[in-house]
């Protein structure tokens, strides 16, 4: 048997990681396996759709580099893959399901619904449809809805007896059938409710394993229900474990949860989100974190998820990030650098940038950076036109706040040394600026970092001797001294 798993979003905004990981794991078991991964767009609920939420959906998969057999922007041999296109198939099954006395219309007004919600309420009874169109005759029931009466179909659940299906990661659960109410399949305007739509699409398009959050498995029972009565197999039923908080509450962008597209837009890289996603209630072996693709899909099986709730874990996430970073070629590394920075530097700054020039300061950043979102802070003033000292208190500092008349003979002392170096190299600036500190008296540590902010503005930077040899002579003195002229105002 080919195994066939589905991703089947509701395109009623951004894709969260919850819903992502629940994507990705299925990916996975679809790749271990040699089965096939396909996208179905569940577009029912007309009344919550958000414009583009479909092709972000597509997008977010895209960047995380998940790829998919069929879908609705492939085609495949049980297109089409947007539900909204599939109506007919559910009107049908609703129609067989009535036929067979095993679903039947509902005619009852939404002010009777709402009075019998008020009335359960204020009972302490559970909400629940009280069956009042159960025992209607269908020829009534087909006259009525013939000369346009409002009404949607409900499912007949028993009375008596218990339902039983078996969880994958949870072991069989038997649900009392007393508990659950006949429950709404089609609805007035024709489009019908998840549980009818899904049933009918995972029987047509063959798929083997439903993979969802563990929300759903207190429906469960009424889809296997409606799987037996239209005459389905019952696929292999994988209900995940939820992502919670570092508090234990459910997540949300507060513990640093996102849309999939803007961890891409705060400069992660999608094969540590994947890879941080992976792992995030399922560890293969109980120590490895660090994976590839290949790894992952060799080692992934639905039955080793863990059933408990997973945490969201940023700090580990951006470890993660940091070590995919740190672990490309300096080649393709500078080039992200490259295409982040000219999207975070000032506009004054000329584009395209020398890619040359970003791949000789990379090397010097490489270490410090966990998003790319670090790297400019970090070179920012390597793309500076003009000399733009530190203002005099970040200049000075705690060693030279109480004597700027010092700070400014420093620099001099430093410009003068530089000036006499005969290659402008990293270990000479270096022995350079380390004479200046015995012939001035200054400790190297403040004479060093008074240079260093003077140069490049920031207190905490990268290597400074390598920093200033790629700033270049020129610019690197004429800072220091317009760091003096600076000092010299105080």
């Amino acid at each position: 048997m080919t195994v066939r798993v589905r991703y089947a979003p509701s395109p009623t905004g951004e894709p969260h990681v919850g819903n992502i990981r629940t994507a990705l794991w299925s990916w996975l078991h679809a790749r271990h396996h040699g089965g096939v991964f396909f996208v179905r767009i569940e577009d029912t609920d007309q009344t919550r759709l958000v414009p583009g939420s479909a092709d972000r959906i597509l997008e977010s998969l895209r960047w995380l580099g998940m790829d998919w057999d069929e879908g609705p922007d492939k085609g495949g041999p049980f297109a089409p893959y947007t539900q909204s296109q599939r109506l007919p198939l559910y009107q049908a099954a609703a129609a067989r399901l009535i036929a067979s006395f095993d679903a039947y219309r509902c005619f009852c007004s939404s002010a009777r619904l709402e009075e019998l919600r008020n009335e359960q309420r204020a009972n302490h009874q559970p909400p629940g449809y009280d069956g009042h169109c159960s025992t209607l005759l269908p020829d009534e029931a087909e006259a009525r809805a013939v000369i346009g009466e409002p009404s949607v179909v409900r499912f007949r659940m028993p009375d008596e007896g218990a339902t039983s299906f078996t969880d994958l990661l949870r072991g069989e659960i038997t649900v009392e059938n007393a508990t659950l109410d006949d429950f709404v399949i089609l609805k007035s305007d024709g489009f019908p409710t998840y549980h009818l739509a899904h049933v009918v699409d995972d029987h047509e398009m063959q798929v083997t394993h439903v993979s969802r959050g563990d929300e759903w498995i207190p429906s469960a029972p009424r889809h296997v229900r409606l799987f037996e009565a239209l005459g389905y197999e019952v696929p292999v039923y994988v209900h995940t474990s939820v992502i919670l908080g570092p508090d234990g509450g459910k997540l949300s962008k507060r513990h640093g949860a996102k849309a999939v597209l803007e961890y891409a837009q705060d400069g992660y890289l999608p094969d540590a989100l994947f890879n941080f996603l992976a792992i995030t209630g399922w560890a293969p072996d109980g120590t490895t974190e660090i994976m590839t693709r290949d790894e992952a899909i060799a080692a992934f099986d639905f039955a080793q998820l863990n059933a408990h709730p997973a945490t969201f874990d940023v700090p580990k996430l951006d470890w993660m990030n940091g070590m995919y970073l740190r672990a490309l070629p300096v080649p393709v590394l500078a080039e992200h650098f490259a295409v982040w920075l000219e999207r975070t530097l000032p506009a004054d700054v000329p584009r395209p940038l020398d890619r040359a020039f970003v791949e000789e300061i990379t090397p010097l950043v490489r270490e410090r950076v966990k998003l790319l979102a670090d790297v400019t802070p970090l070179v920012d003033f390597f793309f500076a036109s003009d000399p733009t000292p530190a203002k005099a208190d970040t200049l000075l500092g705690k060693p030279y706040a109480s004597r700027p008349e010092v700070a400014v003979a420093t620099l001099h002392a430093a410009a003068t040394a530089l000036e006499g170096i005969d290659a402008w190299e990293a270990d000479a600036i270096e022995t350079a600026l380390r004479g200046a500190a015995e012939a001035t008296g200054e400790k190297v540590g403040d004479l060093f970092m008074l240079c260093r902010v003077a140069v490049t503005g920031k207190a905490v930077t990268p290597p400074l001797f390598e920093t200033m040899a790629i700033v270049g002579e020129e610019t690197s003195l004429a800072r220091l001294r317009a760091a003096a002229r600076v000092a010299a105002t105080e």
